[in-house]
C-alpha cells in the first residue's frame, strides 16, 4: 500500500518551544523518560475508562502496560503503550500546535528564566513530549486510536517541520521511538539503551505508575527476550502505610500529578473507614500556578474508584477556593461509570467533600502554629483564593477566618521589639492587641497599601495608636460586609459610618463645635446637595481639612469601580463630606460664613464661598484617590484662587 507523506510546519509557538527544549532548558535530561511514561500512563487510564463506560466496545483492557524497547544498533529507545491512541487530527492538535492561553507570556518567562526556573515552567505548562528532543536527533511516533482502523506515523528532527503519513497496520496505542544522540557526559546525555540507566530513572520518577513499565532488550541473535523485566513496583502511594513512604516519594508523586517541578509545601493523608471507605493523598503546592485566577483553568483532584482511574480535575471533591490543592482520592463504593453530573448529586461525594475541606483547613491551621514560614508562603501564594471561601463556604467560615492573615498598620516595634517590619496579622492576633474600650476591628479597603496609608481616614486612629487592617485585595471589598464580625467583635470600616475614638473631654468639646458650626454645615449641605447627602464635622481627622465617607451600608468607591469594570453600572451613591473643625481652612471658611451672614454684602460673597466648599469637596475626593466629576472646572477654580492669592 502506497501512502503519501505530508510535510507540515509547527505552529510558531511550538517551533520556539522546540528550540528552547533542544538547548537544555531542563536541568536534568533524564526527565524526558518520566514525561513519556506519564503520557503513556494517561493513555492507558483513558482507554480503561472508556472501555468501562462501554464507549469503545470490544476493547481488551486486561493487559495494559508500558514497554521500553531498546536497540543498540541503531541506538534507539521506544516507549510503547497499548492505550487509547490518537487520530491524525489529535496528533496535529496535540503535538504540532500549542493551543493554550497564555503561551506568549509563558515563552517570555521561559526566555528570561534561569535553568532551574525554566524547567519548572515547562513542567507546569504540561508539554513534556517536547523534552524528547533533548536526547534524540529524530523522534518517530506511530499511533492508532482505539475503535479506528487507521494509524498515523509522525516524525520530526526538531526543526521547523514534521511529517505525517498513514500506516497500514499498527496496534492500538502509541509508540514513541527516539533516535538517540551520542552519549556525552558533559552534556548529561547518558546511555539510554543501558538497562541500569533505565531502571534507575524509572525507579526514581515512575515507580508509582499503576501499570507495569516493562523493559524489552533484544537478545544477541536479534530475538526479543521472552520474559520482559518489570521496572516499577506499581504500589499506589496512598495505599501504602504512611510510615513506609518517604518524603522524596511523596514529592515525586506530587510532581507527577501536578506537572510541577517544585516540592509540595505540605502533604496531607486521609483515610476514612466504615460504611463508606476512601483514601486521599492531597498536596498544597509551594507556589501558585499561572492560571490560578483564570476563568477557564482546570481544577480539582484525581478521582479513582478501587484503584481504577476515573477522571482528572474532579471539581466536586473540593470547593473552588481550594482549587490550588492537588492530589488523589480513591473511593471504594462509587460506580465505575460515575459522571461529573452524577457526582454533583451523590451523597457519598458530599460527605467526602466536607471531610476533605475540613482536613485541608485544619492542615493550614497546623502550618500556622508549627511552621509559620511555610504558612507565610502559603498565604502569599494562595491567600486571595482562600478568602473566596469567606463568601462561598458559610459552613466553614469560622475555620477560614481563623487561618486568614491581613496586612495591618501595627508594627512589632510598638511592643518594644527591635523588628520594625509590619507583618500580616490574624484576626485573633488583632483582637488580642485591641485597646481598652475598643469595641470593633477597624479596617480600610483600597487599591494599594500606599493609598490606604496616606488616606485621611486613618488620622485620628493613628494619633490614638489604634491598629487598622489594610485590605487591598478585590475580594476584601466583598467579604467584609458578608462576614460582619469575628467571634462576636464587629468589623468596622474607618471610611464608612461614624468612627468615634474621642475621649469624654473631646466629646464635650465636639458637642460645642456642633452647635457653633450648625449653620455652616446646613448651608454646605444645601450648596453641595447634588454631590453629597450630608456635610458634618469629623471625629476621624486630625490634619486634613476634609474627607469623604459612606454610610455604614453604602457600596465603596473601589467596589463601584469593580462592578463598572465588569459592565455592571450601579445607581449613583451620594456620600458624606466630613470637615475637620480645627483645620485653618475650615476655621476660615466658618469665620467668613459667620461674618457675612445677614448682610447684603455677605450674600454677594456666598458665590465665592460656594466655590470654596466645592474645592474642599474635590480635595477630599482626591485625598482618597477618587475621581473628580469635572476635572477641568477644578483646575479653573484652583487657578483662580492662586491668581487672587498672588495679587492680594
Amino acid at each position: 500500500m502506497t501512502t503519501q507523506v505530508e510535510t507540515l510546519e509547527f505552529q510558531s509557538e511550538a517551533r520556539q518551544l522546540l528550540q528552547l527544549m533542544i538547548h537544555s532548558i531542563y536541568s536534568n535530561k533524564d526527565t524526558f523518560l518520566r514525561e513519556l511514561i506519564s503520557n503513556a500512563s494517561d493513555a492507558l487510564d483513558k482507554l480503561r475508562l472508556e472501555a468501562l463506560r462501554a464507549e469503545i466496545p470490544g476493547v481488551d483492557v486486561d493487559d495494559l502496560h508500558i514497554d521500553l524497547e531498546v536497540n543498540q544498533d541503531p541506538r534507539t529507545l521506544t516507549v510503547r503503550d497499548n492505550g487509547i491512541g490518537m487520530t491524525r487530527e489529535e496528533v496535529v492538535a496535540l503535538i504540532g500546535t500549542i493551543a493554550k492561553s497564555g503561551t506568549a507570556e509563558f515563552l517570555a518567562e521561559l526566555r528570561n528564566a534561569d535553568a532551574t526556573t525554566s524547567s519548572e515552567l515547562i513542567g507546569q505548562f504540561g508539554i513534556g513530549f517536547y523534552s524528547s528532543f533533548m536526547v534524540a536527533d529524530t523522534v518517530t511516533l506511530i499511533t492508532r486510536r482505539a475503535g479506528t482502523d487507521e494509524a498515523v506515523r509522525w516524525e520530526s528532527s526538531g526543526d521547523s517541520t514534521y511529517t505525517l503519513e498513514s500506516v497500514a497496520e499498527a496496534p492500538v496505542g502509541t509508540s514513541v521511538t527516539l533516535h538517540l544522540k551520542p552519549v556525552d557526559a558533559d552534556e548529561q546525555l547518558h546511555d539510554y539503551t543501558a538497562e541500569p540507566v533505565l531502571r534507575e530513572i524509572v525507579t526514581r520518577y515512575s515507580d508509582f505508575i499503576s501499570r507495569p513499565v516493562r523493559l524489552l532488550v533484544p537478545a544477541a541473535d536479534g530475538e526479543e527476550v521472552s520474559e520482559p523485566t518489570v521496572l516499577n513496583t506499581r504500589t499506589a502511594l496512598w495505599a501504602r502505610p504512611q510510615s513506609e513512604v518517604s518524603a522524596e516519594e511523596y514529592a515525586e508523586f506530587y510532581r507527577h500529578i501536578a506537572h510541577d517541578w517544585t516540592d509540595p509545601l505540605e502533604t496531607i493523608r486521609l483515610q476514612a473507614e466504615g460504611t463508606f471507605e476512601y483514601q486521599a493523598l492531597l498536596f498544597i503546592p509551594s507556589r501558585a500556578p499561572m492560571d490560578l485566577f483564570m476563568r477557564d483553568a482546570k481544577r480539582g483532584v484525581q478521582l479513582y474508584v478501587k484503584r481504577v482511574f476515573i477522571m482528572d480535575d474532579c471539581e466536586a471533591l473540593l470547593p473552588e477556593y481550594l482549587r490550588f490543592v492537588k492530589g488523589v482520592v480513591d473511593a471504594q463504593d462509587l460506580s465505575l461509570n460515575v459522571s461529573r453530573e452524577i457526582l454533583q448529586h451523590d451523597q457519598h461525594i458530599t460527605r467526602m467533600r466536607r471531610r476533605l475541606v475540613r482536613k485541608v483547613l485544619s492542615s493550614v491551621k497546623d502550618l500556622m502554629t508549627d511552621r509559620p514560614e511555610a504558612y507565610a508562603t502559603l498565604w502569599t501564594e494562595f491567600g486571595k483564593a482562600l478568602k473566596e471561601g469567606l463568601l462561598n463556604d458559610p459552613d466553614n467560615r469560622e475555620e477560614i477566618m481563623a487561618i486568614c492573615s491581613f496586612d495591618t498598620t501595627y508594627s512589632s516595634s510598638e511592643d518594644g521589639g527591635e523588628d520594625e517590619a509590619v507583618k500580616p496579622t490574624t484576626l485573633a492576633g488583632y483582637v488580642a492587641r485591641m485597646a481598652e474600650g475598643q469595641e470593633a476591628i477597624y479596617y480600610l479597603t483600597g487599591e494599594s497599601r500606599t493609598a490606604i496609608e496616606s488616606s485621611p481616614h486613618l488620622e485620628a486612629l493613628r494619633a490614638k495608636g489604634l491598629e487598622v487592617l489594610v485590605l487591598t485585595d478585590p475580594i476584601d471589598e466583598i467579604w467584609v460586609d458578608a462576614v460582619g464580625e469575628f467571634e462576636g467583635t464587629p468589623l468596622q470600616s474607618v471610611a464608612k459610618g461614624q468612627v468615634d475614638v474621642q475621649s469624654e473631654e473631646e466629646k464635650s468639646a465636639a458637642q460645642e463645635r456642633e452647635r457653633d458650626f450648625a449653620d455652616l454645615l446646613a448651608w454646605m449641605s444645601t450648596s453641595l446637595g447634588e454631590d453629597v447627602k450630608q456635610v458634618r464635622l469629623s471625629t476621624r481627622l486630625t490634619s486634613s481639612p476634609a474627607c469623604v465617607v459612606g454610610d455604614a451600608h453604602d457600596v465603596t468607591p473601589t467596589l463601584e469601580k469593580m462592578y463598572k469594570a465588569m459592565g455592571q453600572e450601579l445607581p449613583p451613591v451620594k456620600r458624606i463630606l466630613e470637615l475637620n473643625p480645627t483645620h485653618p481652612l475650615v476655621v476660615a471658611l466658618h469665620d467668613t460664613y459667620t461674618a457675612t451672614s445677614g448682610s447684603e454684602e455677605g450674600e454677594a460673597e456666598r458665590g465665592s464661598l460656594a466655590e470654596t466648599a466645592e474645592l474642599l469637596y474635590d480635595l477630599a475626593l482626591l485625598a482618597e484617590g477618587g475621581d473628580l466629576s469635572d476635572p477641568a472646572r477644578f483646575v479653573r477654580l484652583v487657578a483662580d484662587r492662586l491668581r487672587h492669592g498672588l495679587s492680594a
